[in-house]
């Protein structure tokens, strides 16, 4: 997975990489929907966001927590339209990925894109 063309985010630490977008642009605090691998390094999150629609999250390697509890590989996870969250990927963030400490990676499906909350 270190070879996918991943793409940097405002978050340190965090990567994405859109394997299919339904709006091509960002309009102020609200991004648009779709389908993308997340990358977080340990210790490593995303900025905390509403769901406009539902999310669907599968862990595909390591693992994260947020409000709702502590994923690991092979979790799936379901949010609900309106809900909110804080993904932090699970790991020590003084040190670097390892097999020991993975980055975590997801799959995540938001059809109606997101709301910052900060």
């Amino acid at each position: 997975m270190a070879a996918l063309p991943w793409r940097s985010t405002k978050d340190p630490g965090v990567q994405w990489l859109p394997l299919h977008l339904e709006e091509s642009e960002s309009f102020g605090a609200r991004r648009g929907g779709g389908t993308v691998l997340i990358r977080m390094e340990p210790g490593k999150g995303y900025l905390a966001h509403r769901h406009v629609g539902w999310e669907d999250v599968l862990v595909l390697q390591g693992g994260f927590r947020d409000q709702g509890g502590e994923y690991r590989q092979g979790d799936f996870v379901h949010y609900p339209a309106g809900s909110e969250h804080a993904p932090v990927a699970l790991g020590n963030a003084a040190q670097p990925s390892s097999p020991v400490n993975p980055a975590c990676i997801l799959y995540a499906t938001v059809p109606l894109g997101i709301e910052l909350l900060e």
